[in-house]
């Protein structure tokens, strides 16, 4: 696979998104910019400028028609997609670090940062996808993290849970309507920090990354870990493949521990792993420093990667990647028939 290489970014990618047709890919970074690119041939279409911090996290509505962003200067903005133009900013006394919009894209999640006195907290806002409504101010929803802050959260199928992962290593479940906790669960091990959460194309299962060097698959009704995907580094990002039955991970030292060793020894590749048996398959490499984050095409045809090094790497799978994944798929049902003939 032979990837497109986007460089319009100065500084490490913190999150890449793409948006539901699978044609756009949105990237930020701390260097304070927004970037939306073409994803088959990796054109930059425009940047979205505002923000005076770090940009931590963003998300594109269902109809790609309204993106939000979260950053270090305190703030949520909604853009309007097509012209660039910040349609809506909330403020926050402290840093946000996760933004995600439920499934018909009419509420909006923020994760807030614990730090100088306040508490973490999850909010929620009514949005209206239309460039030209006016845009609420009032939170529908607050959810103070008292235990341990919220790092990631997002929305379960028909918006009635919020699941939560947290800074030592546990999974909350909450009440979608009311923000109640239903459930506080320990996912990976105590105080290793979970990194990232994405879900499956339905919503009923997500995928954890954690620094305790393994991603988790898990159950949004019950916090049920369906599989337990292991890597020999800390993670920071992981992904569910929409078409086939892959997982990719991505992860890496922190930048201050990053040698020339690390990387000859494979650590900033995105690796592979099959959902269901749990095996790593493959890897990719090509990022000089840790991946941040990885993205799966909605369509199934490619992946995303953002590293520390400030570039996107954009990868379509070829022919022979998808003949290779069969005949190991095949392998596979063929030793299970065989083991339980036996």
């Amino acid at each position: 696979m032979r990837p497109i290489l986007l460089a319009g970014h100065e500084r490490a990618l913190t999150q890449i998104r793409y948006n539901p047709d699978g044609d756009l890919i949105f990237s930020v970074s701390k260097d304070q910019q927004i970037c939306v690119w073409m994803a088959h041939n990796g054109e930059r279409l425009g940047t979205y400028r505002g923000h005076q911090g770090a940009i931590w996290t963003i998300d594109v509505d269902p109809t790609s028609t309204i993106l939000a962003s979260g950053s270090a200067d305190n703030t949520i903005r909604l853009w309007d997609i097509k012209t660039g133009k910040c349609l809506k900013t909330w403020d926050f006394p402290t840093a946000v670090k996760r933004v995600e919009f439920n499934e018909d894209g009419t509420k909006l999640l923020g994760v807030t940062e614990k730090r100088m006195g306040h508490l973490g907290t999850i909010v929620v806002f009514d949005v209206k996808i239309d460039v030209d409504a006016e845009q609420t101010d009032e939170k529908e929803l607050t959810i103070v993290c008292e235990e341990s802050k919220a790092t990631v959260a997002g929305w379960s199928y028909l918006s009635k849970y919020i699941i939560a992962g947290h800074e030592d290593g546990s999974v909350s479940q909450y009440d979608g309507k009311t923000g109640d906790l239903i459930y506080n669960i320990p996912i990976h091990e105590l105080n290793q920090q979970i990194t990232d959460l994405q879900w499956s194309q339905d919503r009923t299962y997500f995928i954890t990354a954690s620094k305790d060097k393994t991603a988790r698959l898990i159950s949004a009704k019950d916090l049920e870990i369906l599989k337990t995907y292991t890597a020999d580094t800390p993670l920071n990002s992981a992904v569910i493949t929409p078409k086939k039955e892959f997982v990719i991970l991505g992860g890496g030292q922190a930048a201050m521990d990053v040698t020339t060793t690390a990387a000859r020894q494979g650590k900033f590749e995105a690796r592979f792993y099959h959902k269901i048996f749990e095996d790593e398959i493959g890897r990719v490499r090509g990022h000089f420093g840790p991946l941040n984050t990885v993205a799966a095409d909605p369509t199934g045809k490619g992946y995303a990667s953002g590293g520390e090094d400030g570039y996107v790497r954009v990868h379509a799978f070829d022919k022979g990647y998808y003949d290779f994944m069969y005949e190991v798929e095949r392998e596979r049902q063929n030793r299970l028939a065989a083991a339980a003939s036996a």
